[in-house]
């Protein structure tokens, strides 16, 4: 980071702060009194996906987890700390899994080149290329086959996402709580919806279920 930029990024705060109290004088005040987010998102560190930027929400209306390429794994106390968070305390009533096209952890999976240390992040999304190995290789365009690999991940994830032990006991005590799964285009900015939402109509058998139906 060069020492301008570094200036930059701080006079770009400084200005943010005026402009947000020109339009609301009480906005840090109401800011600090809490968070009430309707919404977690668990999304890629990519930095071109601005959570909250690309949805058009507020401080304060998104709570958010990031990870190389949006991964819901079951023994990353980070993210359940924060599912847990979001969940018990937060009461949010949507989960959010997205993904994006260009993903460049999805991208490493496909292919044997070792990185360095993220080659053990990495090797979860190899196990999810070879639960669906048969079709994707099955498609000849390289670029429609990664396509379809993005899209696929974030469906896992949602799978794995409804299988914790929080959203379960959320569902159970029939709070209102609904997965989805998006992926954002990064060459259009759009999101697409990859129709793959569950709620507390889902048990797990019902996850199973679904998760091989797809």
């Amino acid at each position: 980071m060069s020492k301008d930029f570094y200036k930059k990024i701080i006079e770009n705060n400084a200005k943010w702060v005026e402009e947000s109290l020109a339009t609301d004088k009480d906005f840090f005040k109401d800011l600090a009194k809490g968070q009430q987010p309707p919404l977690l998102w668990i999304g890629c560190s990519d930095s071109r996906v601005p959570a909250n930027e690309i949805i058009g929400a507020k401080p304060g209306e998104v709570f958010v987890h990031r990870n190389i390429a949006n991964m819901v794994v079951h023994s990353d106390m980070n993210m359940l700390s924060v599912l847990d968070y979001a969940v018990n305390v937060l009461k949010v009533s949507h989960v959010i899994v997205c993904g994006h096209y260009g993903c460049g952890g999805v991208k490493a999976a496909m292919g044997n080149q070792s990185i360095g240390l993220i080659d053990n992040w990495i090797r979860h999304i190899k196990d999810i290329y070879r639960l669906h190995e048969n079709y994707l290789n099955s498609i000849d365009d390289e670029d429609n086959r990664f396509n379809k690999f993005v899209e696929i991940n974030v469906q896992e994830q949602v799978f794995d996402l409804a299988k914790t032990s929080i959203v379960q006991g959320a569902w159970r005590n029939g709070q209102d709580l609904t997965l989805h799964g998006w992926v954002y285009g990064l060459n259009s900015g759009y999101i697409t919806d990859l129709d793959v939402n569950m709620s507390n109509n889902n048990d797990l058998d019902e996850v199973y279920r679904l998760k091989f139906s797809n």
